[in-house]
């Protein structure tokens, strides 16, 4: 699957990362993780720091995938509203949910305080502003339930923004120093170097060709004509899943991003904080370790690749005139890098983990959605739960068969 093109910012930072050999022999292990992108990455570590034998492949580099065009923000605010959580799975659910996600923001900064390998994970706060004077009852409601059940959260009026940023809405949710930012790609080095440092057994460059199920497990088969016999799979390749297994929930689109040339300054820009909306789609931005601008949106709904990347000069043209409308204190702004890739999310709007059927033996991690590192962080520790312990509380909100349960929405 054509995942991406264009020319990327992360690779760029981190061009000596480690690399891996290709798979040479027949082995055996507990678990193999198939993938080595973020939710992939992630279970490999968690499973390999629960003492559990564990082979990861991918057919290409460690982060070589969708990873590398993720932007790298880091939010418990979701795609989802609190509010169309609890409408669609229930108070307790609903509020499980973002429990998750602001958990997980937390744990990513933990984990990367761990690896040999700095994934430039910066906390920051973020501003969820209303594209028009329609969207602000909606986000003054969901302000006040983010706040009833402990959720970081203010609610900003167009005086306030305009005091703290050099533009002018009607309204915004503010979380303060709830969030993060971090460089994707050298967050999953770092994790499969750190595995890989405690006995985790990496190959890229080895595809899968074929898998057979038996009474005791599973056997892959690469391209290189190898076997890998294992207890456990766990598939965690991204996008390409539905190639092979196809889920109704999912859906896949392209997004468009681009990246700043550095600058010296960010007037109007209060703490450098995390900046999205309510639009759908919408514009996200962010800012880097080394003084770039990362802004993203304006997603399409298509999967095909050609007619995707026709559209990437348009795109990265149409989101320099966004950042310009934003920030005209900041002056000209260049783009140095700019990318075109493959989406997923779900129509219900939360990642997919566990067992489907015709798979034995099996388990798929997918962290399909715009929170894309936070979910991961999520599937990944559910797996691992599900691997390690047999079970996991959060089974039956992330299965891939979940039932919604519609509840009243109390403010």
């Amino acid at each position: 699957m054509n995942l991406r093109t264009g020319t990327f910012l992360w690779p760029n930072t981190f061009p000596n990362h480690p690399v891996y050999p290709r798979l040479a022999e027949d082995i055996d292990c507990d678990v193999v993780v198939v993938g080595a992108g973020e939710s992939g990455s992630l279970t490999a570590y968690r499973l390999t720091e629960s003492g559990v034998r564990t082979v990861l492949i991918d057919k290409r580099t460690v982060g070589g995938g969708s990873s590398a065009a993720n932007t790298g923000l880091l939010q418990l605010q979701n795609d989802k509203s609190l509010a169309s959580c609890i409408h669609s799975f229930g108070e307790a659910q609903g509020v499980r949910f973002y429990e998750l996600t602001a958990e997980a923001v937390q744990e990513i900064g933990h984990i990367s305080r761990q690896l040999s390998i700095d994934p430039e994970y910066i906390p920051r706060s973020t501003l969820y502003f209303a594209s028009g004077a329609n969207d602000v009852t909606a986000l003054k409601d969901e302000h006040k339930l983010l706040m009833k059940y402990g959720f970081p959260a203010e609610y900003w009026d167009a005086e306030a923004i305009s005091r703290h940023f050099s533009f002018r809405k009607d309204g915004a949710i503010f979380v303060r120093d709830a969030d993060a930012e971090i460089n994707p790609f050298k967050f999953v080095n770092g994790l499969v170097d750190k595995a890989h440092e405690k006995g985790l057994r990496v190959f890229t460059d080895t595809k899968l060709q074929r898998h057979r199920f038996n009474q005791d497990g599973i056997e892959l088969y690469t391209d290189g004509g190898y076997r890998i016999r294992a207890k456990k799979a766990v598939f965690a390749s991204g996008y390409e899943t539905q190639e092979m297994k196809r889920n109704a929930n999912a859906v896949l689109l392209s997004c468009y991003a681009m990246a700043t040339k550095p600058i010296s300054d960010f007037p109007g820009w209060y703490q450098r904080s995390l900046i999205w909306e309510t639009a759908r789609p919408y514009l996200y931005i962010r800012t880097t370790k080394d003084n770039r601008i990362v802004i993203g949106g304006l997603d399409e709904q298509t999967s095909n690749p050609e007619e995707r990347d026709r559209m990437l000069t348009r795109k990265k043209e149409l989101l320099l005139e966004e950042l310009a409308k934003l920030f005209p204190k900041i002056g000209a702004l260049e783009a140095e890098y700019a990318w075109a890739g493959m989406f997923g999310t779900t129509h219900d709007g939360l990642p997919m983990v566990g067992e489907q059927e015709q798979f034995p033996h099996c388990y798929f991690a997918l962290g399909y959605g715009g929170n894309g590192t936070v979910y991961s962080t999520i599937v990944s520790k559910v797996v691992t739960e599900l691997i390690v312990k047999g079970t996991s509380k959060d089974k039956e909100l992330l299965q891939f068969h979940r039932q919604k349960r519609p509840s009243a929405v109390q403010v």
